[in-house]
This record gives C-alpha cells, structure tokens and sequence, in this order.
C-alpha cells in the first residue's frame, strides 16, 4: 500500500490528478470561460458532484485542493463523511445566484440512497480563477 500524497495548505495542489469517471473536466485552476464569465451549470454541477463525493467518503478530498482556498479546504477535510451512503451520492437540482460581480452562490440537492441532503457552496473570483471560498451541508 502506497502513502497518501502529502498536501501542503500554503501552496498550490502538486499531487496526482484524478482520471476517469470522477474526474472533472476542467483543468486546474478553474478557469472557466473569458475574464469576468461566469461558469456555466454543468461546470457547477460537475464541482458540486466532486465536494458531494468526498462528503460521502468517495473521493479523496486531495482531488479537490487546488479549487478550493485554503479555509473551505480545512472545513471540507474537518467535516468529514457527512452523507451516508453506500453508493455514490448523485447531483440533482442546482439553484444559482451571483450575489455581485465575481460571487456565486449554489445550492445543490445530492440524492443520497434512501435520503437527500442539501450542499451550499460559495464561489469566488480571485484575477482569473474562481476558488470555492464555502461549503455548508445539512
């Protein structure tokens, strides 16, 4: 058994990326479109899908560093699995709001098995980059 990549909370992401079916699509960091887009949905939807996955305990939350700055980084890894689930959750329904200029706020049904659960995540543009500044569950 190999050891876990070392994450460093001061500096970019610099361990091994995810391939595959949990993947996302966009290359670190998140660019998403020209200066000043807004990402669309399925972007969205897809980050949402990823933060559901390592809540439920699916996906190391490694894969997500480098989206995420360094305070939602800690708060993701102090929650902790937080939806049970023997499958992988899926993501439903996303409701978006931008606040201002350069803030997204969603809010994201995650069908869990037998129960849903709801994630609110907070985006923010930082020069070129949008990083999750947020994550709230219940």
């Amino acid at each position: 058994m190999s050891a876990a990549p070392h994450i460093s909370l001061t500096g970019p992401f610099t361990g091994p990326l995810t391939d595959g079916a949990l993947a996302l699509d966009s290359p670190p960091p998140m660019i998403w479109g020209p200066p000043g887009s807004t990402p669309d949905e399925r972007r969205l939807r897809h980050l949402g899908q990823a933060l559901a996955e390592v809540l439920a305990g699916h996906r190391a939350p490694e894969t997500l560093a480098d989206r995420l700055t360094i305070g939602a980084y800690r708060h993701l890894l102090g929650t902790g699995p937080m939806f049970r689930s023997p499958a992988v959750p899926f993501v439903g329904s996303v409701h978006v709001t931008e606040p201002r200029d350069g803030v997204i706020e969603m809010c994201v049904r995650v069908s869990c098995g037998e129960r849903d659960r709801v994630l609110a995540v907070r985006l923010e543009r930082r020069g070129l980059h949008w990083l999750c500044t947020d994550i709230e569950t219940a």
